[in-house]
């Protein structure tokens, strides 16, 4: 019996099952038996206080997968895509908060927005390349972990005038990719170790910042959530789509590849307070937010750019072409 149960099969049956499962977890323990993880020692170092750490290392490891030898249409498409993602994203944060201002538009603050809109999933981004793009879209997920962390939501609040980032606050947000992607170059066995902890950590970011959450304050986010990761996905699925295809004077479904939620975006709200503390009263509300964009993304656009990719490769039948042929023709 031992060893059969199959516990992370399961959790990988759901939508960014990984992390939001155990979140949930932490969160119900947190609600109903908050007492468990504050008997201190390793055990409330780890589950309960141990978030900016964690985040560290993931984006140490996430900055150790960044190959820097990737030239050609591996750079030009990572370069664009991530482009898109945070100006699409850092505009949809400014509109709302200019038309509702603090309060934004159903309970969703900018933070949760430009959280959210501007941290795609590289999991799903790379799985979606694999089988719907080329070798080169495939690459371009290492340029697209740059979104990963609270770095580019810092650039984005402050250059709207919504936080006040010290510079040093900034540049320690980008310490840990930097020095991962040093040893990653340097060391190429140092790059495929590290690059596991970008799957072995989630589980542990997502416990540590359920941790933090309450179930009750989660449920009256609910909604709110699912209208966040809507807006993300038309806004950087759709419309990506749309500039990405105009870019390249022809459709490709990957621009609407990245109209997804990372699930390292749930820990940016904790991270921007850490250096803010004026956003402090909305890190519950707009983690749950995020965590809930996490969930309807990572269902909704794969099935997006399904359909795409099929309306696309008839497109190109209709001009007599081939979709992946013109992209090798690029390459």
């Amino acid at each position: 019996m031992l060893g059969k149960v199959r516990i992370l099969g399961t959790m990988k049956k759901f939508p960014a099952g990984v992390m939001v499962i155990p979140l949930l977890l932490g969160c119900i323990i947190n609600t109903f038996f908050p007492d468990i993880l504050t008997i201190g020692g390793f055990t409330t170092g780890l589950f309960k206080g141990g978030i900016q750490t964690l985040i560290g290392l993931f984006l140490f490891c996430s900055g150790a997968t960044i190959d820097v030898k990737m030239a050609g249409r591996t750079v030009y498409v990572g370069v664009v895509l991530t482009a898109l993602k945070f100006f699409l994203g850092f505009g949809l944060g400014i509109l709302l908060n200019v038309l509702f201002g603090e309060a934004g538009l159903l309970g969703l603050s900018s933070l949760a927005i430009i959280g959210a809109v501007t941290n795609s999933n590289g999991v799903i981004y790379a799985t979606l390349a694999g089988e719907y793009g080329e070798e080169s879209d495939v690459g371009a997920t290492s340029i697209l972990a740059l979104n990963d962390g609270p770095f580019f939501t810092m650039i984005a609040l402050g250059a709207a005038g919504m936080g006040t980032f010290p510079a040093k606050d900034m540049i320690a947000c980008m310490v840990p990719m930097i020095l991962g992607f040093i040893v990653g170059n340097l060391d190429h066995e140092w790059r495929k170790i590290l690059a596991h902890g970008m799957i072995v950590l989630p589980p542990f970011n997502g416990f540590t910042l359920g941790a933090g959450m309450n179930l009750f304050n989660i449920a009256a986010a609910g909604a709110s959530g699912v209208v966040l990761g809507l807006m993300t996905l038309l806004v950087t699925g759709v419309l990506s789509f749309i500039i990405y295809s105009l870019l390249r004077r022809c459709p490709d479904p990957m621009g609407a590849a990245i109209g997804t939620t990372a699930g390292v975006a749930a820990t940016t709200p904790a991270s921007i307070a850490a250096s803010d503390p004026s956003f402090e009263p909305q890190v519950e509300t707009a983690t749950a937010q995020i965590a809930a964009s996490v969930v309807i993304t990572a269902i909704l656009c794969p099935l997006m750019v399904s359909f795409l990719a099929k309306w696309s490769d008839k497109w190109f039948e209709k001009r007599g072409k081939k979709r992946r042929e013109l992209a090798n023709l690029e390459e």
